[in-house]
């Protein structure tokens, strides 16, 4: 029996064509909260940039891919930070490469600078830029998540000689959501289940993108959105139809959690 359910936002939740919650979904939701199915938010996005979900309501959220999970309430279930040795080094490489970074920490968060890629990524999920702030401000506060802006072929230099300690999460090919190793939705999951007595069999998660692949793997039942990739497809246990085509709607009549 699925007593608990884990969604990603951006194409999942929300379709990236009309940056809105299908109505199916919304029905399908306020459904699963009637039956008393605990409801979860598992994104990339930070607390302050959870803008898109109108008056939907949830039990808690797993936000930062991971790196910070609370309750509705805002009651802190779990927080982790990347090491601050790696943010120096960060900040010492950022001063000879032209990549921008954006730093998140509790309800804040700014960018290095802004360039075409940056710009991008705000159309393609309707968020807006951050502040632009000098680099040095990411030494004075914990750093919960970063964002790059850079694309794959540096991953193994950045990951290896200036962030050690730290893992991407991409979704997209011009940047990497960054977070502590260790952290991940699926990690999430395990501290939202053991904080409200949930057992892992009970749970199930809807996601699209490659960050979204460690909780399709690990929740009792992952499903994949249509308009995910093929890789993604290939790590849940059930591929539904996409966002704009009832997806969440009909995997969940598909396992007769709904009529």
């Amino acid at each position: 029996m699925i007593k608990a359910i884990f969604f990603d936002i951006d194409g999942t939740l929300v379709s990236f064509r009309t940056h809105t919650v299908p109505e199916s979904t919304r029905k399908a939701l306020k459904q699963l909260h009637e039956q008393g199915v605990k409801l979860f938010i598992a994104t990339g996005r930070p607390k302050l940039l959870i803008n898109n979900l109108d008056d939907l309501e949830f039990d808690g959220y797993i936000t930062l891919n991971g790196a910070h999970c609370f309750t509705a309430d805002y009651h802190d279930i779990y927080k982790g930070s990347i090491p601050p040795n790696d943010i120096e080094q960060l900040v010492s490489y950022c001063k000879n490469h032209d990549y921008p970074f954006v730093f998140v920490h509790d309800n804040e968060w700014f960018i290095t600078h802004v360039n075409a890629d940056v710009e991008e990524i705000s159309r393609l999920i309707a968020i807006p830029v951050p502040p632009v702030r000098p680099i040095e401000e990411a030494l004075q506060t914990d750093i919960l998540q970063t964002m790059g802006y850079f694309k794959a072929e540096a991953d193994e230099e950045i990951f290896r000689q200036v962030l050690p300690h730290c893992e991407p999460m991409r979704w997209h090919p011009l940047f990497a959501d960054i977070i502590a190793r260790g952290n991940s939705k699926s990690r999430g999951i395990d501290e939202v289940i053991a904080y409200y007595s949930l057992r892992l069999e009970e749970t199930m998660a809807f996601g699209d993108g490659g960050n979204d692949i460690p909780m399709l793997k690990h929740a009792g039942i992952g499903v994949a959105m249509g308009n995910a990739s093929p890789e993604i497809q290939a790590a849940a246990n059930y591929v539904t139809t996409s966002v704009d085509d009832d997806g969440i709607l009909n995997a969940l009549r598909h396992f007769k959690i709904l009529a």
